[in-house]
């Protein structure tokens, strides 16, 4: 049949977690809290880094960003996600679908950017103390997180506009609860080779990239820290990188995970689409204020300020 003449995909059904009614209240009451928590949490964490002057330094830069690049990730998936868990028509449209699979790869490669970003900091301020106001400095560290941002867009684009060519013509049935690229590419009535080729290569230059740069920055840190005679030495490198490794164990776990399972709509993916984009997010910034002693205590500066303020 020729393409020309087959029907056109407008909108696709998202199937989602459950069509078990009671369920979807159960689950909608949870994501709702989560998703609450996700906001209060890394919206918290900007708040405290942009008020304290003892966090203003490129480390809580960083962090200020992932927090809230965490936030709208988190705001690209979950509120659609609840709409449908009360909706009797889970439908999404096709710009609607496409607009979230452009922004969830620019979400992914940003946030991969960033965390390698942040090691190569922590290797400079663990490696070349002397050096590092002189290396880290304000317009690097701008510069660092514009590249990150301007590399997320890129990716995101590119990839969305090569899907957006494939041709659908039914099913428009994806077997998830968001537009996710894998699912979607998987509903194409055309060769996908493109889309599968630009794909294959963001993984490549990006993912092994920036995970080449962690794992050099952080065999750097561990050897030099090993070589400190001092134990509290290494104890305070070990504390300061650990809330960082932590996160990227998760993000990196977890998304190698979610996408080099083929798109089937079992309960295994389904478990760790929500793992990634779902609570992942709202880990991140618990991890950093649980495990970070400078955050909770300027989060204890903060507090004591809201108390004095006459009501």
């Amino acid at each position: 049949m020729e393409v020309s003449n087959m029907t056109t995909v407008t909108v696709f059904v998202l199937l989602g977690l459950s069509n078990n009614p009671q369920v979807q209240v159960l689950l909608f009451v949870l994501f709702l809290v989560i998703y609450l928590l996700t906001l209060l949490g890394n919206l918290l964490m900007v708040l405290v880094i942009s008020t304290d002057s003892h966090l203003h330094t490129p480390m809580y830069f960083f962090l200020r960003h992932l927090s809230f690049l965490d936030a709208f990730y988190s705001s690209i998936i979950v509120p659609k996600l609840l709409e449908n868990l009360l909706s009797k028509g889970k439908t999404i449209s096709f710009l609607e679908c496409f607009t979230q699979i452009s922004l969830v790869i620019f979400s992914g490669a940003t946030e991969a950017c960033l965390l390698s970003v942040m090691a190569y900091d922590r290797f400079q301020a663990v490696c070349h103390p002397l050096l590092y106001v002189v290396i880290i400095n304000r317009r690097v560290c701008a510069g660092l997180v514009g590249a990150s941002w301007t590399i997320g867009m890129g990716t995101g684009l590119i990839n969305t506009l090569l899907l957006a060519q494939q041709h659908f013509c039914g099913p428009n049935v994806i077997r998830s609860f968001a537009c996710e690229l894998p699912p979607v590419l998987s509903l194409t009535c055309s060769d996908p080779c493109t889309s599968i080729a630009s794909i294959l290569t963001t993984m490549s230059v990006l993912g092994l990239g920036t995970l080449v740069l962690l794992l050099g920055s952080y065999s750097r840190i561990i050897m030099t820290a090993l070589r400190i005679n001092s134990a509290t030495g290494r104890s305070k490198i070990f504390s300061t990188c650990s809330s960082h490794f932590l996160v990227v164990t998760i993000f990196y776990t977890s998304g190698v995970l979610r996408y080099m399972i083929p798109a089937s709509g079992s309960a295994l993916e389904q478990v760790l689409s929500v793992q990634y984009s779902v609570i992942t997010p709202l880990l991140n910034p618990l991890i950093y204020s649980l495990k970070n002693q400078e955050v909770k205590v300027a989060l204890r500066r903060m507090l004591a300020r809201k108390s004095r303020l006459p009501l």
